[in-house]
């Protein structure tokens, strides 16, 4: 198992990112945002900036965790915005030779939503159309369960199963599980594993009034260490990378105090660490 995380959830500036992993011992990171802009859509000066840093601290890029097809868009929305962003990805994708690129599906229409036969449709289309795309440019699709049509287990194996290809594979989070559905973490993990290829760790707990509450990993009912184990058994060997969720979330804009932001994400990726080295 290679060590990653999602690094804006340590800080806002690349540096900041950088520090956490260096400290952290991880050869990797994931990269989303930088100073609130996506690494999948900023201006290439920027990116230029970014890449050059990163590559002066010898660390690599695990995957770009892009916007395509994500919680802030909607199954009759403008689908040329996805094409455009994979296309401008790829090349960057290549400067770092980084393999993977996280997308979604689409939640539906929040007015006028689709019969969901033909959301899924609908769905399984488009990203047909990306993974050519990701083939021909040499890149995997790694699909997350998350806020579109393929986010029960059910629906995430048609997914694969319908598209069939080398580049398009399943990114499984284990606190989304949780969090969006009423399904059993470890049962879920168990449908789709014939097709993860990527590992991202959160876990909740639920309150009281049914409301879910971000946890550290292994602290909360996402069975984050049973999952693990099971991984381990299984013989899996790409990438596991944390998203805290806890002082920050930052693709919703929550971003919390620079210094407890930082310092919970340290905590985090020890605790994964630990949970890791025990089994």
């Amino acid at each position: 198992m290679k060590l990653s995380g999602i690094s804006d959830e340590a800080g806002q500036a690349i540096e900041k990112q950088i520090q956490a992993h260096k400290e952290l011992g991880w050869e990797y990171l994931e990269l989303r945002n930088v100073d609130g802009e996506a690494i999948t859509l900023m201006p290439d000066k920027k990116f230029d900036g970014i890449f050059e840093k990163v590559v002066a601290s010898g660390l690599k890029v695990s995957c770009f965790a892009s916007c395509i097809a994500n919680w802030a868009t909607e199954i009759s929305g403008n689908f040329q915005k996805d094409v455009d962003e994979l296309k401008m990805s790829i090349p960057r994708m290549h400067r770092f030779n980084t393999k993977y690129i996280r997308v979604m599906s689409w939640p539906n229409n929040k007015q006028d939503p689709l019969p969901d036969e033909e959301w899924g449709k609908e769905a399984i289309k488009r990203m047909k159309e990306l993974t050519k795309i990701a083939e021909d440019g040499g890149v995997v699709l790694v699909h997350e369960n998350c806020s579109g049509w393929g986010e029960p287990s059910n629906n995430m194996v048609v997914l694969a199963q319908e598209i069939n290809s080398p580049a398009f594979r399943l990114l499984f989070d284990t606190g989304n599980v949780v969090f969006d559905t009423s399904e059993d973490p470890m049962e879920f993990y168990l449908k789709v594993r014939p097709y993860i290829e990527y590992v991202h760790i959160k876990d909740y707990t639920i309150l009281e009034d049914g409301n879910r509450k971000a946890t550290y990993p292994g602290e909360g009912k996402a069975k984050v260490k049973e999952i693990l184990q099971q991984l381990k058994k299984s013989g899996y060997n790409s990438f596991i990378s944390i998203e805290p969720h806890l002082a920050s979330v930052v693709h919703e804009g929550k971003v919390g105090d620079p210094e407890v932001t930082y310092q919970t994400y340290i905590t985090y990726g020890k605790k994964l660490m630990g949970l890791i080295s025990g089994l």
